[in-house]
């Protein structure tokens, strides 16, 4: 919660304390409990102005949709055709109506969160105290990054896993993921008799993994997004801000966002990609075989 005193500290600093270099603490500060374990820390605080600012701005500019569209809505659209020219060869054209809102959404969300980490005040605004020499320690900064928090990057995490597991039932169905993760996946009729019960049995074996290492991409993904979010932070605080740091921050934040969403997009493709692939095979074999 604020203090008072610590408050003060602030003030003072803002006149006349230099802002003393320190790590940056990996876990949220709490800045209102709530009572009964809720509480609301400065990472969700950013998460939430962000988007409401985000949501204000799309309809602001873009307004109501129109058959001719005005500037900015073009600009918009052409955003969406890039996204879409990027992901649909992923995902595969049966789900990628489903599965697009959620990707566009994503990258746009975790892009914007990434970058408000470089706004001014940010990480270095709050409560704390001027030491003997002067120096202003900050303790609870009131603004933070809403993915340099490893809860909220979990949270996105698994808002990416439930909605592969509900896309990929929906459009590919158990008997092809079950066929994905455990079926023998060499040809029959090229594999030798005495060959083919062995590779089954390998494929069993490696599905068991692939269930395993399935079951770890919340974890990925959520460390591989904190980890580069929370050491840039902790960077531009251990170097005084240089200017150069914020150009590779941008740069970092745009990548990881890129990546976050592209393997969101993979795993959707993995199976549903897969299934359109064994259709388009079926429906060609049932040309060939009709003429």
């Amino acid at each position: 919660m604020f203090n008072a005193k610590q408050s003060l500290g602030f003030l003072a600093a803002l006149t006349a304390a230099p802002l003393a270099l320190a790590e940056v603490d990996a876990k949220a500060t709490v800045l209102f409990d709530l009572g009964g374990g809720w509480s609301i820390t400065n990472s969700m605080l950013t998460g939430w102005v962000v988007s409401f600012a985000l949501i204000a701005l799309i309809i602001w500019v873009i307004g109501k949709p129109q058959i001719l569209p005005t500037k900015s809505q073009a600009v918009f659209e052409s955003v969406l055709e890039g996204l879409r020219e990027l992901f649909e060869p992923i995902v595969g054209k049966k789900a990628f109506p489903a599965v697009f809102p959620l990707l566009v959404t994503l990258f746009i969300f975790i892009l914007l969160q990434n970058w408000s980490g470089l706004l001014p005040g940010v990480g270095t605004i709050g409560n704390g105290h001027v030491d003997a020499a002067g120096a202003f320690h900050l303790t609870q900064p009131w603004i933070r990054p809403f993915t340099a928090d490893f809860n909220s990057t979990i949270a996105l995490a698994l808002i990416s896993f439930g909605a592969w597991l509900i896309i990929i039932f929906k459009y590919a169905g158990p008997k092809l993921i079950l066929w994905d993760l455990f079926g023998n996946k060499a040809e029959k009729s090229e594999t030798p008799g005495w060959l083919y019960p062995v590779l089954s049995l390998v494929f069993i074996v490696v599905g068991f993994i692939e269930v395993f290492s399935i079951s770890i991409r919340p974890f990925t993904l959520s460390v591989r997004l904190f980890g580069n979010v929370f050491g840039g932070e902790n960077l531009l605080h251990g170097t005084g801000f240089i200017f150069v740091f914020y150009f590779m921050e941008l740069l970092v934040g745009l990548i990881q966002a890129t990546v976050f969403t592209l393997l969101s997009a993979v795993y959707v493709g993995l199976i549903c990609n897969h299934g359109d692939d064994h259709e388009h095979a079926h429906d060609a074999d049932k040309a060939n075989a009709h003429h």
